[in-house]
């Protein structure tokens, strides 16, 4: 049973030594860019992102100016309907309700001159 946890702890020690060996002979066939290069690709890659920053901003101008002037007048367009709707259904109701009273009133007053008829 020792022999075994030794044996692997000893396979294990040459796996790492073997993988440090293989990463350090991968790093000797990696082609490193010149000092030349590496200017040339930073300039690219910022450059490529401002001119991608500029475009975000102009398209989000855009849509914020189209939201403030086309959007918000529509909605406050629709607001406005809405409280006149609100307010026409508002006096419709009220003239149905004052126009039941004075069918109640009516018919009162109608019970009253039959009772008034009867009576004579």
């Amino acid at each position: 049973m020792a022999k075994e946890v030794e044996k692997k702890s000893q396979k294990e020690k040459k796996e790492k030594k073997h993988f440090f060996k293989d990463f350090k002979a991968e790093l000797k066939k990696v082609i490193w860019p010149t000092p030349k290069q590496v200017v040339n690709n930073t300039i690219a890659v910022v450059t490529i992102v401002l001119i991608t920053a500029v475009i975000v901003f102009a398209l989000d101008l855009i849509f914020e100016t189209l939201n403030t002037y086309g959007i918000d007048n529509i909605r406050n367009l629709v607001k406005k309907e809405n409280i006149t709707n609100t307010y026409e259904i508002e006096n419709s109701s009220e003239d149905t309700s004052v126009t039941e009273n004075n069918i109640t009133e009516e018919n009162t007053n109608t019970n009253s001159v039959e009772n008034n008829v009867v009576q004579e």
